[in-house]
């Protein structure tokens, strides 16, 4: 085994304490150890020593030593290596391509592609980035995440700076993201500001996004969450086409949210239950909201703003509502 290896931080794993993370991934290193390899330097965070309680970002990398590693192969693998995709899929995912530059790469993620593996998700995006090199020496590196039945506009960065880059400004709120949703029923008031905390509930296995309550600190806290929203179109009293944009970037917070104020997403069952799905002509199963355009700052300066076309299942709830197709690509002022 090598003596050290450089291990990639996922976006599942944005914000965890450095400490925190050896634990969820070599849980058979002790605290005592692990403090010995921080304070002798065997540790780093792209190339810097690093203190236990530094907060990760996605992308950045760290270096693990053997005997974290050792303690870890000791235990059986639970999520088993993503297979190689197969030439249509390499092929469909290029197809999926809105933008592409030396830094950054933005794809139209579909609908039921996981962006990240998990214990019974073994076809996910992040093993099929290779597919995306476009001759590059590496793979892209993920720098945020959209939930696996999500679709819409997913970057990715090309190269280690660039993931430092844009890491930084997901985190920093400064990427003006806007999605599209067909809800159950219309929000009330059609036009507002949602900010209701968030912290998850339920057993492993099991678990949603609680909302309310007031906002925390520490590990299992409430965390605060602001969403706008403002409805674009309705029919009736029995759906909406809802233009939303998130302040905060929580784990299911749009889904939650819309839920919070009786309007789940369509097709939502696990924040909306039954009450989620609705009879009709053209209308699926499946959940109804797409990341529908963003703008931020490139890593080689200059501002990138791409739009992602609707998924086939959403045009079916538009026409079937009476929406309009179009959609916008901006529906908030800016500050």
């Amino acid at each position: 085994m090598p003596p050290l290896k450089n291990i990639i931080v996922a976006p599942g794993d944005a914000g965890l304490r450095l400490d925190r993370w050896f634990k969820v991934h070599y849980p058979g290193i002790g605290h005592g150890e692990l403090q010995r390899l921080l304070r002798t330097g065997q540790v780093r965070v792209d190339g810097k020593r690093a203190k236990a309680n530094l907060r990760l970002g996605a992308g950045v990398e760290v270096r693990v030593p053997s005997r974290a590693r050792a303690a870890q192969s000791e235990r059986p693998r639970s999520t088993p290596k993503a297979p190689v995709p197969k030439p249509e899929e390499a092929a469909e995912l290029r197809r999926r391509v809105l933008y592409r530059d030396d830094d950054i790469i933005v794809l139209d993620k579909p609908a039921g592609l996981a962006v990240q593996g998990g214990t019974a998700t073994h076809r996910h995006l992040d093993g099929m980035l290779d597919a995306l090199r476009f001759g590059a020496g590496e793979r892209p590196r993920l720098v945020h995440r959209l939930d696996k039945d999500t679709s819409g506009a997913l970057v990715l960065a090309r190269g280690r700076a660039a993931a430092r880059f844009l890491t930084a400004a997901f985190r920093g709120r400064d990427v003006r993201k806007l999605y599209l949703a067909v809800t159950v029923g219309v929000p009330r008031p059609r036009r507002g500001r949602i900010s209701l905390a968030l912290a998850k509930a339920g057993a492993p296995g099991h678990q949603r996004m609680a909302a309310g309550g007031t906002a925390g600190q520490g590990e299992g806290a409430r965390r605060g969450a602001v969403t706008l929203y403002d409805t674009l179109d309705s029919a009736g009293t029995r759906a909406a086409l809802v233009a939303l944009m998130p302040l905060t970037g929580r784990t299911h917070q749009l889904r939650a949210h819309l839920a919070a104020i009786g309007t789940p997403i369509l097709g939502d069952g696990k924040y909306g239950g039954r009450g989620a799905f609705m009879e009709g002509d053209g209308l699926e199963k499946r959940l109804h909201l797409h990341a529908r355009a963003m703008e931020f700052a490139k890593p080689g300066g200059g501002i990138l703003r791409v739009c992602a076309p609707f998924p086939a299942h959403l045009e079916a709830a538009l026409d079937a509502f009476g929406f309009a197709a179009s959609g916008p690509e901006d529906a908030f002022p800016r500050e």
